[in-house]
This record gives C-alpha cells, sequence and structure tokens, in this order.
C-alpha cells in the first residue's frame, strides 16, 4: 500500500539530458531513494532492437521497481529517474501506437510533480542512446504528453552544476 502523503517526484526528458544524474542528485540531497530506470538495464543486450512486448516488458518493470522502492522511500518522497510515459512515447514514436493498458495505467498513476530534463545540454554517446538529432523532436513530445495529463512540471536547464542546483531548488520550491 501506498503512504497517501508519499510525494513522487518524476525526472524526465529526451535522451542524454541528465535525467539519471539528477534523480540521483535530488535524492541524495534530500535524503530518500531514487527508482532507477528499469530500460536501462533491460535494454543492454537488445542492440537497439525493440519489439512492442519489449517496451510491455519494461513498463512492467518500471512499475514493479518503482512499487518495490516505495517502503524505503524518506521523508514522504521518492524520486524517480523516469516513469513509463517513457514507454508510451517510444511506442507512439517506433510502432506508431501505445497497447491501451500502458496508456490506462498512465492516466491513473499519479506524480506530484515532474522535473522535464531541457535539452541545453551536449549530446553524450551511449549505446543505448538512439536519436541524437531528435532531441527537439522529443522535448515537445514530452510537452504536449504531460499538458495532456494536465501534470505540473518545470523545465530544468543549465550546465554542470547549475543544472542540480536549478532542480534542487525547483524541488523545493515545490515542498515548501
Amino acid at each position: 500500500m501506498i503512504n497517501p502523503k508519499l510525494q513522487k517526484i518524476a525526472v524526465v526528458g529526451p535522451e542524454s539530458t541528465g535525467k539519471s544524474a539528477v534523480a540521483q542528485f535530488l535524492a541524495q540531497q534530500l535524503h530518500t531513494v531514487c527508482v532507477p530506470e528499469y530500460a536501462r538495464y533491460y535494454c543492454q543486450h537488445l542492440n537497439n532492437q525493440y519489439t512492442v512486448e519489449d517496451e510491455v516488458n519494461m513498463f512492467y518493470g518500471q512499475i514493479a521497481l518503482e512499487e518495490a522502492l516505495f517502503p524505503l522511500a524518506k521523508n514522504h518522497l521518492l524520486i524517480c529517474d523516469t516513469t513509463i510515459m517513457t514507454v508510451k512515447i517510444w511506442c507512439d514514436h517506433l510502432f506508431g501506437d501505445t497497447p491501451k493498458h500502458v496508456k490506462d495505467e498512465i492516466a491513473t498513476r499519479h506524480y506530484n510533480h515532474y522535473l522535464l530534463m531541457d535539452i541545453d545540454l551536449p549530446w553524450e554517446d551511449d549505446p543505448l542512446r538512439d536519436f541524437p538529432d531528435q532531441r527537439e523532436h522529443f522535448l515537445e513530445v514530452w510537452k504536449k504528453e504531460l499538458g495532456a495529463l494536465g501534470s505540473h512540471y518545470t523545465v530544468i536547464s543549465g550546465q554542470g552544476d547549475a543544472r542540480f542546483e536549478n532542480a534542487f531548488h525547483a524541488i523545493k520550491k515545490i515542498l515548501t
């Protein structure tokens, strides 16, 4: 059972925007846990060849990981390095649509606030990243999807430590 006082903060956005580093930093600064991105583990042996079934597996894995870490959250706060919305964005992009049960779960899974990472960082190549030339497109997709949910979000920009500071100050503002 989820603690009704638990606030969930999701760090989301296009590839190579510092999501994982920011999420881990926030969890450390706020003395709580960070739910890692399940897809990073899942995709290590796929050689960038994804199927709808792979995306659905990542959907279930992300939910299970998030729910498994609920009891470890401290200070009534859970930081999530991405959400299942990523599965929808990838399914829509790669396959033209998303399975209904994924969309249904997205509509009911609540996050108190999203930090949407801006694309102002230089691209860092990584074998699990696919679209260096489409970050602008994916940033707009994220804005559209978060808007469609009526979600509260803050765009986080900045280079180096400034990005971490901006994320931290955004969360502190939300929590007060």
